[in-house]
């Protein structure tokens, strides 16, 4: 009787209270409190407190992402009082996964990258999202050479489908609109930037890159090119007020990676400028004489030395300066934290009167207003000032294309101020093509300014139910305004009489309203087996409104307004969509080891039939932690993941039904008229789906980790344009048709191979091979390429080519005979032959090193990326071949050339051609001698920093304070593309990759960050 009685009293449970803490003593709230053994469990409430019923001799298991799971014993006590420690193996990391869902990275069944905010906020770019370039694994990041603020082409795992498109990118939990403001093309045009663009590295905690269709599934469609989600800084609960303020100077100087001959000087046929009629015909031409440095008479009228001036890039640009200043307060409180930061950026860009001015406001705020519900507040306000953001690509209003080809001899000093004030204004000609405009009046002349003011916001609650059951609704909105200026001054050489135009004068809104709701619970259905729950739903409504005018030919000088205009036309824009969405997840963990997921979301799309909106996505995911069963004494870690995804494209407005809109008018009467493309009722986005398998180890006691996936990712239904007979009424019609496919493999190798008491080094080595391949077009066995963009010269472009990666670069090579001569014309010049691909502008193999040292007070770090296998066409090349710049182009300067090859009729050729006719015939001809091979490897970033010590600030206001010296692109440490930088660009649209020409040269930075930390 004894015996059972004690027996049954060493059963009995017993109440059991507590606290949890973190080392710093900040209350932890969410920490899981289990019985051993048991199914028996709570979580901490916002105080950090919990109440149990657990036997006496049982063993409480705390366990929290981001700190070491902790056992124990209650020993028949009824309080406890815990602190957790973080988990410095790492293997209980944290990651925020899609709707800012927080998991266990070891549960994951799919890879995610994390990128900490401190790897952007020295060594600073205007647009931040250039900071992740050569930094993560399957991520492939390319710039606009368009000055402060340009836009930024982000790929994940490859191009997904036709139209590319950039990642979803997701602000503490509200997507955001990453919308390309505006782009060059083959006739010109200037970067407006993208969303990303104007969020300030200073406000980032991190940047979390979900890469494959699983990761972001739960996203949508929006998300089928991936997710990075961007959390900000926050407040601490229970912190004292800190202030800190940090201040960075940056400079930017011009590369010039031009290599030109200085052998020939500035002319024609042979012979140098004889007055300033001929020197004005002829500012880019070197097709003069030989230089001897005689005095030689230029386009002012000025004598010059027929010598060469080799520093036009390094006088013309300026050295820009960067100067950002932020500062920040933080704090919290038993039941609430906040953080406030004020920032201003002062960007100039190299080119001279055009620079960005930003101003940005970041609030955080989070309060728990009683124990079961908290309150989350965000909100991010952006004032953001473009001064003439700079003309790319072809040669009107565009100051870089015509001081990059000035003849050898020509000092661009010689073309200020660009205009002449004795003749009402009127643009100085330095060319005999009018539309090449004088880059010094660009400079002092044209405008072309934006202004754009956006707030983020989001306001979340939480409820929590119980200790298992919680539900959360969310309201975000971006919304951006935007007021355009462009316009063509007077005096403009090719405007009509000389007059200018206003070419912009508009206002647009950009909306974005997402509403959600979610329902999530955490439970141990038995002992082995834990389960998280959640379904919710969405709301998304996306709005796009533009209104404007434009107009030629002011009446009065310089007085740029509407009314001074002899013609006025205005436009309007307005585009609408709405998605209703629900989706659910269910995530299984067998004994922490096992670990199996499934999600699924279904679409309402405002924009497809309204008998056939919705489209279901589904995915599942499962991983295997093998090391909790091998014990491999080399082994710290070990996990096995694989995944499978189902996901579509964004559906796109106005496709499905025929619309009508206003044209011109007849005789005061407004013109409706109707697309020449007939639309498609059962249009349908395209499908993805994606399979993904990969392995994550760690090794000798984490100090050597390794992480490889392997993808294969395939799309259906792309949307193209077909032909069709035009006796329908109609020249084509949208179908869903085309096919893409990617595979590949990324890998990331981190360690830490020294770490001692004072020195630490920690470096880490990334690595993509993307497969991509256009599986169909059209339905066709051979289709016709799709042309997308062409590059100005106009013999070549891109285009889409079944059977072969996208982005092709297409271009006419040398036409030849059945034995493979070169068939030359009766001319002499070599002949054209079929426009043929020559390469993807995307390159198939990337990744970077970074290295971090830390010494005592000192650390320095680099970043080396590259890239190879990509084309380039290059305007650039194609222009130094036809104005005589190139170093080709010295070949028979004195004698003519003799083209090797054979007639028509097989004959050798004998013909003797000038070569200042022969050379542009041949570049004319054979675009082929412009496409470049665009593979390079930089140094990227260098950082060498100090902390200074804290004993040195005992009698101050400062806690800490840190200098660093920064640098970024300074080093192009291999490259294959003569006279340009391999990442020259002029469109972040994957329709123009590839292209380059008449783009900012490349710049190297330099500066200094200090940061300043206030004591508490």
């Amino acid at each position: 009787m004894l015996l059972g009685y004690a027996i049954v009293s060493a059963q009995e449970k017993k109440t059991i209270t507590g606290t949890v803490q973190d080392p710093a003593g900040s209350v932890l709230q969410g920490v899981t409190v289990q019985e051993k053994g048991t199914s028996n469990g709570t979580v901490t409430d916002a105080k950090g407190a919990f109440t149990i019923q657990a036997a006496p001799a049982a063993t409480l298991v705390f366990t929290f992402i981001g700190f070491a799971r902790q056992e124990i014993p209650v020993n028949g006590q009824s309080a406890l009082d815990v602190k957790l420690a973080p988990d410095t193996k790492g293997l209980g990391e944290v990651v925020v996964t899609a709707l800012g869902i927080q998991k266990e990275s070891r549960k994951l069944g799919y890879a995610v990258s994390k990128v900490g905010g401190d790897l952007m906020d020295k060594a600073r770019e205007s647009n931040v999202a250039y900071s992740l370039e050569g930094r993560v694994a399957g991520l492939n990041v390319s710039g606009v050479s368009g000055g402060p603020g340009s836009s930024a082409r982000i790929n994940l795992r490859g191009v997904t489908s036709f139209n590319g498109g950039s990642p979803l990118f997701v602000i503490d939990g509200v997507p955001m609109d990453n919308t390309n403001r505006g782009t060059a093309g083959q006739y010109g045009g200037a970067d407006k930037g993208d969303g990303i663009s104007s969020i300030n590295p200073d406000d980032i905690e991190n940047m979390t890159v979900l890469k494959g269709a699983t990761a972001a599934a739960l996203y949508g469609t929006r998300a089928s090119n991936g997710v990075i989600l961007i959390t900000t800084k926050s407040g601490k609960k229970g912190g004292k007020l800190a202030i800190e303020y940090n201040t960075n100077l940056q400079f930017d100087q011009a590369v010039n990676n031009t290599d030109f001959q200085y052998v020939y000087g500035q002319g024609a046929q042979g012979q140098r400028p004889t007055d300033a009629a001929m020197a004005a015909r002829t500012g880019i031409s070197a097709w003069g004489e030989k230089m001897d440095g005689k005095p030689t008479i230029q386009l002012d009228g000025k004598e010059y030395p027929y010598s060469p001036v080799t520093n036009n890039i390094q006088k013309f640009y300026r050295l820009a300066p960067t100067f950002t200043n932020t500062v920040s307060t933080s704090g919290g409180w038993e039941t609430g934290a906040f953080r406030l930061s004020l920032s201003s950026v002062n960007n100039q860009s190299i080119l001279r009167n055009s620079g960005l001015d930003r101003k940005t406001v970041n609030l955080n705020i989070n309060q728990q207003v009683m124990d079961k519900l908290k309150i989350t507040v965000m909100a991010n306000y952006v004032d953001e000032n473009n001064k003439n953001r700079p003309w790319l690509s072809d040669a009107p209003q565009n100051a870089n294309y015509g001081i990059t080809l000035l003849a050898p001899n020509v000092n661009q000093e010689a073309l200020q101020p660009g205009y002449d004030a004795s003749k009402r204004g009127a643009e100085i000609v330095y060319t005999d093509d009018i539309y090449k405009t004088n880059p010094w009046f660009v400079v002092n002349q044209f405008v072309n300014n934006i202004d754009r003011k956006r707030l983020i916001s989001a306001v979340a609650a939480r409820y929590d139910f119980t200790d298992w059951l919680y539900a959360q609704a969310r309201v975000g909105y971006d919304l951006t305004n935007e007021n355009y200026l462009t316009v063509e001054p007077w005096g403009t050489a090719y405007s009509s009489g000389g007059t200018g135009r206003l070419n912009d004068l508009s206002k647009r809104q950009i909306s974005e309203l997402n509403t959600d709701v979610l329902i999530g619970a955490h439970r141990s259905i038995t002992k082995d087996i834990e389960g998280d729950f959640s379904v919710g739903g969405n709301m998304r409504k996306w709005i796009d409104q533009n209104v404007g005018m434009n107009g030629s030919q002011f009446i009065i000088p310089y007085l740029y307004v509407p009314s001074n205009l002899t013609n006025l036309a205005s436009n309007y824009l307005y585009q609408e969509l709405q998605t209703n969405s629900a989706y659910y997840t269910a995530d299984f963990t067998y004994k922490g080891f096992l670990n199996i997921g499934t999600t699924g979301r279904y679409d309402v799309f405002s924009t497809l039939p309204s008998n056939n909106r919705g489209i279901f996505t589904p995915s599942v995911t499962g991983s295997f932690i093998f090391s909790e069963l091998t014990h491999l004494p080399f082994l710290s870690y070990g996990k096995l993941r694989a995944s499978y995804a189902q996901t579509s494209g964004e559906a796109q407005p106005y496709k499905t039904q025929q619309y009508y809109k206003i044209s011109n008018t007849i005789n005061g009467q407004p013109l409706g008229t109707f697309d020449d493309n007939l639309p498609n009722l059962d249009l349908q986005p395209y499908r993805l789906k994606e399979f993904e398998v990969g392995t994550e180890l760690k090794f000798l006691e984490n100090r050597l980790g390794l992480d490889v996936s392997y993808f294969r990712r395939q799309t259906n239904g792309e949307i193209i344009s077909a032909t069709i007979s035009n006796a329908s009424g109609f020249l084509t019609q949208t179908l869903n048709l085309g096919a893409t496919r990617n595979s590949g493999v990324e890998a990331m190798l981190n360690g830490t191979p020294i770490q001692t008491r004072s020195f630490t080094w920690n470096a880490s080595f990334n690595i993509t091979y993307v497969k991509n391949l256009v599986v169909d077009i059209d339905g066709t066995e051979n289709p016709a390429a799709i042309n997308l963009t062409a590059y100005r010269p106009g013999n070549g472009n891109v285009a889409i080519v079944k059977g072969l990666p996208m982005a092709q670069i297409m271009a006419y090579d040398y036409k030849r005979d059945d034995k493979g001569n070169v068939i030359v014309g009766d001319n002499g010049i070599p002949e054209r032959g079929d426009i043929k691909p020559m390469g993807s502008a995307l390159p198939n193999v990337f990744g970077g090193l970074n290295n971090d040292f830390a010494y005592k007070n000192f650390n320095l770090s680099f970043l080396i990326d590259f890239k190879y296998n990509n084309k380039i066409l290059s305007a650039t090349n194609y222009y130094s071949i036809v104005d005589g710049l190139n170093k080709m182009t010295l070949d028979g300067r004195e004698t003519g050339v003799v083209a090797q090859g054979v007639t028509e009729s097989g004959a050798p050729n004998t013909t003797n051609v000038a070569a200042y006719n022969y050379y542009p015939q041949l570049a004319q001809n054979l675009s082929a001698l412009s496409v470049l091979d665009g593979s390079f490897i930089k140094l990227r970033q260098v950082t060498l920093g100090y902390t200074f010590p804290a004993a040195w600030f005992e009698h101050t206001p400062f806690q800490a304070i840190a200098i660093s010296l920064v640098g970024r692109n300074l080093w192009t440490i291999m490259k294959r593309t003569p006279n340009i930088d391999p990442e020259a660009g002029f469109s972040s649209d994957i329709k123009a990759a590839g292209l380059e020409g008449g783009n900012l040269p490349a710049v190297r930075t330099y500066g200094v960050n200090v940061n300043f930390k206030f004591k508490k």
